[in-house]
């Protein structure tokens, strides 16, 4: 078997509502699917986390043509250079192009076997993956009112707990004033009981400012933090200021072992380098005893490789952040995903276990070339957020 064509759609997953955090607002995430076919007519689907990689993955298609779609180390060498760091490449660009691309070749493995990527890896040790449930002022959308002060977002999680019985609720802060945010923490806790609560501020936040706002947040009973400051050595200058974990996607191991921040790195497949690297990157941080989780955000391709990951992963710490209950489309078979009781089971098909739906990747992608890339809501930006002070 041999790799024979090697196409990739750039694609926008739009959400029933814009949500605000940190860097503005977001109406539609952007994603690039790949589409691998082999000689023998099997396909398997990736996809790149990071925007439209269309480019560069097209790019990478004549260095991959004619290679066996098993031979991953063979894959990887043509994409990604032997150095981290070049003046005339984007490393990082090549990484990520070449995960997406190294997805699709676990999927179509799959497919060509009849095996779903869980047993690939060695097998399941959970069917059912933890996952919070999100929250954030959400401007109107097209069918959905949004949510514009604390008691809405408050009366949204309720609606969470009592139609899906979501077990973990996880939101943004660093949006609006910070008493309004107060009360809106407020309003959630007494609307969720002792659920656990965790607050993410995108890195919004100044070392100052978030020495002086955790300890009035916790006194509504917060149980982890994510990035309420920007980069790790942030992280570490805060560390005193709370007892409660502190996660971070930042995926520098040896600068987090060296800080002893954050306790938690929440990264995605493409970040390390794919899923082989994933899954040595999630043994690498339990061996230094730090937490391991993946983040939100993907179509339903990228979401079902991480279920499947997660399904084989003992590293898997925690619940996994996902946004699917916000989406109002999707590219696979059946729509987007649906939480109940806090989990999601892992697709039992082939390879990543779901179907793409060719329609709605054509659908999606006619909405990615009429929007461009990460549209903010109407009257928004994205990338408009500042630090507050």
């Amino acid at each position: 078997m041999r790799i024979r064509a090697i196409r990739a759609i750039p694609v926008n997953i739009p959400f029933v509502a814009p949500y605000r955090f940190a860097y503005g607002s977001i109406a539609s995430v952007t994603k690039t699917l790949v589409e691998v076919e082999a000689d023998d007519g099997t396909v398997g689907w990736g996809e790149a986390a990071d925007g439209d990689r269309s480019a560069a993955i097209a790019a990478l298609a004549p260095r991959l043509i004619g290679l066996d779609p098993l031979d991953l180390d063979q894959v990887e060498r043509a994409c990604v250079p032997a150095y981290a760091y070049s003046p005339w490449g984007d490393v990082l660009g090549a990484r990520r192009s070449h995960a997406a691309v190294e997805m699709a070749l676990w999927d179509l493995r799959g497919r060509a076997e009849g095996r779903p990527l869980h047993a690939l890896l060695g097998g399941a040790v959970r069917l059912e993956i933890p996952l919070t449930e999100y929250f954030s002022y959400r401007l109107p959308g097209p069918d959905h009112p949004g949510e514009a002060s604390p008691l809405a977002v408050a009366r949204e999680c309720a609606r969470l707990v009592e139609q899906h019985d979501a077990r973990i609720f996880e939101g943004k802060v660093g949006t609006v004033g910070e008493d309004e945010e107060l009360e809106m923490v407020r309003e959630i806790r007494a609307a969720i009981g002792d659920l656990p609560l965790r607050l993410d501020a995108n890195g919004g936040w100044t070392i100052a400012t978030a020495r002086r706002l955790m300890p009035r947040f916790e006194e509504h009973g917060i149980d982890a933090w994510e990035e309420p400051v920007e980069g790790l050595e942030e992280l570490a200058a805060i560390r005193d200021a709370t007892e409660r974990p502190l996660s971070s996607h930042v995926p520098d191991l040896p600068l987090a072992r060296a800080l002893g921040v954050p306790d938690a790195i929440v990264t995605n497949l493409c970040e390390p380098g794919g899923i082989r690297r994933t899954v040595a990157f999630a043994r690498a941080c339990a061996a230094a005893g730090i937490g391991f989780r993946f983040h939100s955000g993907e179509t339903g391709v990228a979401t079902a490789a991480y279920l499947q990951v997660s399904a084989a992963l003992p590293e898997l710490d925690d619940a996994s952040q996902t946004l699917v209950r916000w989406y109002a489309d999707d590219v696979i078979a059946g729509g987007p995903f649906a939480p109940q009781a806090g989990v999601l089971p892992v697709p039992t098909g082939p390879g990543l276990g779901v179907e793409v739906d060719r329609a709605a990747v054509e659908r999606c992608h006619r909405r990615y070339l009429a929007e461009g890339a990460f549209p903010a809501a109407p009257g928004e930006a994205y990338g408009s957020g500042f630090r507050r002070r």
